[in-house]
C-alpha cells in the first residue's frame, strides 16, 4: 500500500523535535498498513558532520523506531537525479541561472511575491549574455514555470495553497538540489505519504508540482502530506541543541532513560507510555494536538 519515509540529514545528532517528527512518521507508516523508510539526505556536504548517521541511527532504534527498507543514500543516485535533470532539460523545462543571493534579494519583483522568490532574471537571457555570464560564475538551473497556483491537502492543515516559482533544480557546483532530490527518491521508493515538520508546508506545492511533471499527475495527487507542529522552547522559539539537553546523549546525562523520552514523546501525541507497538492501534491523526510542544530540558541541563 505505498510507504512512509523518515528521511534525515547527517550534520548532527537528532534533537527531540526531530525524535518526534521521526515518532509520528513512523506512527502514520505503520497505523495505514504502509512499510516505513529510513533515507539519508546527505547532498549538502557543507553540513555532514562525522559520525552524525550512526548516531542518528542508533538514537531513532533506541526510541524503539523500525525501519523495513534503508534506501540508498542521495549521494549514491547521483546518476538517477541526472537522467531526471535530462528529461526535464530536453523538455525544455529548465534555464540557467546566474544570479547570487543578494542578487535575488536586491531585485525587484512582482505586487505580493513572497522575499526571496525569484524575479526572473535569467530566464529570458540570450546566448551569447548566457555565454558571457558563463565567463565569470557557473550557472544554476531553474524550473522554468508559468508561476501557477497549485494546492495540496493535507491531513492536519487542511489544503495548502502556493504559487510554484522558477525553483532550483541543480545547483551551480552540479548537486542536485533538495526538491528535485526528495521528489525522485519519493516516486521511486514507492513513498505516498509525506510526514514531516510544518516548517516544510510550503514547499509541498512545488514539490506535488515537479512530481507531476517528472511522473505524472497521478503521481503527485497520490501523495498523502501530513505537516505536524514542531517542538519550541520556553520562549516560543523552535528547538536547538543550544537549548541545552535535548538530544538524546545529553538527556542521558542528566538522568532521562531512552524509554523515559520515548514516553514523554508519546505522552505530548496524547498516546500511551511503553513501547511504541502499543500506540499503533489507537494512533488517530485527527486525535493529534495541532499547536507547538514546549519542551523543557530537565534541570541539571
Amino acid at each position: 500500500m505505498g510507504a512512509g519515509r523518515y528521511a534525515p540529514s547527517p550534520s548532527g545528532e537528532l534533537h527531540v523535535g526531530n525524535l518526534r517528527t521521526a515518532m509520528l512518521a513512523w506512527l502514520f507508516a505503520r497505523s495505514s498498513g504502509r512499510e516505513f523508510i529510513l533515507r539519508i539526505e546527505d547532498l549538502d556536504t557543507a553540513r555532514t558532520a562525522a559520525g552524525a548517521e550512526e548516531a542518528q541511527l542508533r538514537d531513532l532504534a533506541a526510541i524503539g523506531l523500525d525501519f523495513d527498507t534503508v534506501s540508498p543514500r542521495q549521494s549514491e543516485r547521483l546518476p538517477v537525479y541526472a537522467e531526471a535533470l535530462s528529461e526535464l532539460r530536453d523538455r525544455g523545462l529548465l534555464y540557467e541561472c546566474f544570479c547570487t543571493r543578494r542578487d535575488i534579494l536586491d531585485a525587484p519583483r512582482a505586487p505580493h511575491t513572497p522575499p526571496g522568490a525569484y524575479p526572473g532574471t535569467c530566464r529570458h537571457l540570450s546566448e551569447a549574455e548566457r555565454a558571457e555570464r558563463r565567463q565569470h560564475r557557473p550557472a544554476a538551473w531553474r524550473l522554468a514555470t508559468d508561476h501557477e497556483t497549485v494546492t495540496v491537502q493535507d491531513t492536519l492543515l487542511g489544503p495548502i495553497t502556493g504559487q510554484v516559482d522558477d525553483v532550483v533544480v541543480q545547483r551551480n557546483d552540479g548537486t542536485p538540489a533538495y526538491n528535485l532530490a526528495v521528489v525522485v527518491d519519493d516516486h521511486l521508493t514507492g513513498v505516498d505519504q509525506v510526514v514531516r515538520a510544518d516548517d516544510l508546508a510550503f514547499s509541498s506545492p512545488r514539490q506535488a508540482h515537479l512530481r507531476g511533471l517528472l511522473y505524472g499527475a497521478a503521481a503527485a495527487d497520490e501523495v498523502q502530506y501530513a505537516h505536524v507542529p514542531l517542538v519550541i522552547n520556553g520562549e516560543s522559539q523552535r528547538l536547538a541543541k543550544r537549548d541545552g539537553a535535548v538530544t538524546l546523549s545529553r538527556l542521558h546525562d542528566v538522568g532521562l532513560s531512552s524509554e523515559r523520552v520515548r514516553d514523554l514523546l508519546l505522552d505530548s501525541l496524547g498516546l500511551p507510555a511503553g513501547p511504541l507497538a502499543g500506540a499503533v492501534d489507537g494512533f488517530d491523526p485527527a486525535a493529534l494536538p495541532r499547536e507547538p510542544w514546549v519542551f523543557e530540558p530537565p534541570a541539571g541541563a
